[in-house]
């Protein structure tokens, strides 16, 4: 009888663990997919455009934004950022290519990491992009770039 309950527990327990992987990994998808969303209807139209209102929606506001412009050190609160996009003639209105390519998303439960690449102007930028998942919206929380050149 013993046996047969341990044997019964046992394969109760290896289910429920497998089960709980299966949720963790869809779960992980579909927050790699809202964060991929964030990228392509927010971020990379938002940067093209100049549309500082939209990008305010996907970030954090104390969100710093570091790393280096043409070998220049490069940092910046939200607030000084957004003011120099919504200073700055647009790529699109500049008749300027534009290119944003999302080259990576990791996630673990509430925070995310996304790599990359924006062409616009001179620039060849490679960037990763932090998020945090708050009251079920995903948002920017830091930002680092690099201007890699072609």
């Amino acid at each position: 009888m013993k046996i047969l309950i341990l044997t019964a527990w046992l394969s109760c327990t290896w289910w429920g663990a497998r089960a709980q992987n299966n949720i963790t990994m869809q779960s992980q998808q579909q927050d790699s997919l809202a964060i991929s969303q964030v990228l392509e209807k927010s971020y990379f139209p938002g940067i093209y455009t100049g549309d500082v209102k939209l990008l305010r929606t996907i970030y954090h506001p104390g969100t710093m934004l570091f790393g280096d412009v043409k070998g220049q050190p490069y940092a910046k609160t939200l607030d000084q950022y957004l003011d120099g996009v919504e200073h700055r003639q647009s790529p699109k209105d500049f008749g300027k290519p534009f290119k944003g390519e999302v080259l990576d998303i990791r996630v673990m439960n509430s925070i995310g990491v996304a790599e990359v690449k924006v062409k616009m102007y001179d620039f060849n930028y490679h960037e990763f992009l932090s998020f945090h998942k708050i009251d079920g919206k995903w948002l920017i929380v830091n930002k680092m770039i690099s201007d890699v050149g072609e």
